[in-house]
C-alpha cells in the first residue's frame, strides 16, 4: 500500500457517516447486508445511503454486488486489513527497539 492510497481510504472513512455506514458492513461480517437493510439501520435517506457508499466503493473498502434486484453490500476485509496493516508496520520503527524488547516489555 502506498501513502496516497492509505489516504484516500482513511478520507473515505473520515465522514461520521460513512465510517457509521463502514463499521456496520463491518459488523455484518461477510454475508453484507442489502442496501434496504442498511438503510433501516441507519435511519438515513436512500440518496445519502448511495452517496456515501459510492465513496466507500470508489476507495475500494466496500463491494457491491446486485443478487436479482437486491444489491448486497460487503466491507473489503482484505483492504481493511491492509490499511490497518499499514498504519501499525512501523510502530516504533524509528524509536530503535528491538521486537524482542518490545515483546519482553509486554510479557511483564
Amino acid at each position: 500500500m502506498n501513502l496516497e492510497q492509505a489516504a484516500r481510504q482513511l478520507e473515505s472513512i473520515g465522514s461520521p457517516t460513512r465510517l457509521a455506514i463502514y463499521r456496520t458492513l463491518v459488523r455484518a461480517g461477510h454475508a453484507g447486508l442489502p442496501v434496504g437493510h442498511l438503510q433501516e439501520r441507519l435511519g438515513i435517506a436512500a440518496s445519502t445511503l448511495s452517496h456515501h457508499l459510492r465513496r466507500l466503493i470508489d476507495a475500494e473498502l466496500v463491494t457491491q454486488e446486485r443478487q436479482a434486484t437486491t444489491l448486497i453490500c460487503r466491507a473489503n476485509y482484505p483492504a481493511m486489513n491492509t490499511l490497518i496493516g499499514y498504519l501499525a508496520d512501523e510502530c516504533c520503527a524509528d524509536e530503535g527497539c528491538s521486537k524482542t524488547a518490545a515483546q519482553a516489555e509486554t510479557a511483564d
